[in-house]
């Protein structure tokens, strides 16, 4: 009885996703659903934030989905999706950015920061190595920090 109910768990568990889609959203072409799909995938949901429109539950979500399976319906190539649902809703709704504009400093910014921090990281380590070493002790300075741990010892 136990295997059952864990087998059944795990196969609701695998199934969770697939609930966000309706059948009444399913185009009927499997070519033109594929592609849907791929879409959807990249368009994240503005309501939840960190999950894709085909795995989201919301309302908006849904209705995104919809106008993406409209427009491939009208002959609109993926990019043209995109674009369309972009324009509508913002660049907030791509999961990658647009690699263009203000974003290109934000895609910059991971490497240059990375080979800086490697850069210092290097010329300190090098500058280390070349520190002087210091002169060993006169016989005078012996001789007094010989006087100053024997005052020090119990």
């Amino acid at each position: 009885m136990r295997r059952l109910a864990a087998a059944a768990l795990f196969a609701l568990t695998l199934a969770s996703p697939v609930l966000a889609i309706q059948p009444d959203e399913v185009l009927a072409d499997p070519a033109m659903e594929a592609r849907a799909r791929e879409i959807s995938r990249v368009l994240r949901c503005p309501v939840c934030q960190g999950e894709n429109i085909d795995d989201s539950n919301a309302e908006i979500s849904r209705d995104l989905r919809l106008y993406v399976r409209e427009l491939l319906v009208a002959g609109d190539s993926d990019s043209q999706v995109i674009d369309a649902v972009t324009d509508r809703y913002g660049e907030y709704v791509l999961f990658e950015p647009r690699r263009t504009g203000g974003n290109l400093i934000l895609w910059l910014a991971g490497p240059v920061m990375a080979l800086l921090g490697l850069g210092l990281a290097f010329a300190y380590a090098r500058r280390r190595k070349a520190a002087p070493v210091t002169a060993p002790l006169s016989a005078d300075e012996q001789s007094r920090l010989a006087r100053i741990m024997e005052d020090e010892a119990p």
